[in-house]
């Protein structure tokens, strides 16, 4: 199954390090970043869970929720923990999913829908596409897709820029250009004309063009918690 942006993330039941879930259930009204990993006790793939583990509070202020996947058993998972904080200094708390059957894997198109087998005897190598991110939102659907070779470590402040700028755009009438960071000027999107970006930006604006018009930064409400 091909998924896209705005598709309703597929739901399953899964055994993690914290137990059974439930995916849609355990997002609950929160946002979810769920990123996969090819084999466990894996050098890049250990870096990553650790970083994960240092920035898990600045998701936490987002109302986001982070769960990992490895082609692995839950077991591995426990031991693989105790490397990750002797290693990088911080314990994942957040649950890690078992996918030794591939069914998450297969279900998100990280695998080939007909892959056969288990997780037993699978190298690394050949789970080479099981490197994705997924930002899923409250009302479960996909907000973002990424995947990444082996061999290149992921960019998880780019991860949290982006859902900045995604829980920003929600709630306002903006787009963030390129390299946005928060603080940076917006845009106001094409679908308000000046009569009505008048009312919503009573300060002003600069236009470059017409369709290029740059404002400050308006201030996320409250309700964005609830997506």
């Amino acid at each position: 199954m091909s998924l896209r942006i705005n598709d309703e993330a597929p739901d399953f039941n899964a055994m993690t390090t914290q137990g059974p879930i439930n995916f849609h259930q355990w997002i609950g009204d929160s946002w979810a970043i769920l990123f996969s990993h090819p084999k466990d006790f894996t050098p890049v793939c250990t870096t990553e869970l650790g970083y994960m583990a240092k920035i898990e509070p600045e998701f936490t202020k987002r109302n986001t929720k982070l769960i990992g996947l490895s082609v692995d058993p839950v077991e591995n998972h426990k031991s693989w923990a105790k490397d990750i904080e002797e290693t990088q200094g911080y314990l994942p708390k957040y649950p890690m999913i078992g996918d030794e059957d591939l069914a998450v894997s297969r279900l998100y198109n990280m695998l080939p829908a007909d892959e056969a087998g288990t997780s037993e005897g699978r190298t690394a190598a050949a789970n080479a596409t099981v490197r994705s991110v997924f930002i899923v939102g409250p009302d479960k659907k996909i907000k973002l897709m990424l995947t990444y070779p082996m061999t290149t470590g992921r960019n998880f402040d780019e991860i949290l820029r982006v859902l900045d700028s995604m829980q920003l755009t929600q709630q306002h009438k903006v787009a963030t250009p390129v390299n946005w960071k928060q603080g940076d000027d917006v845009i106001i999107v094409t679908s308000v004309n000046d009569e009505d970006a008048k009312k919503l930006f009573p300060e002003g604006w600069t236009a470059a063009k017409p369709y290029l018009r740059m404002v400050k930064q308006p201030k996320k409400a409250q309700s964005s918690r609830s997506g």
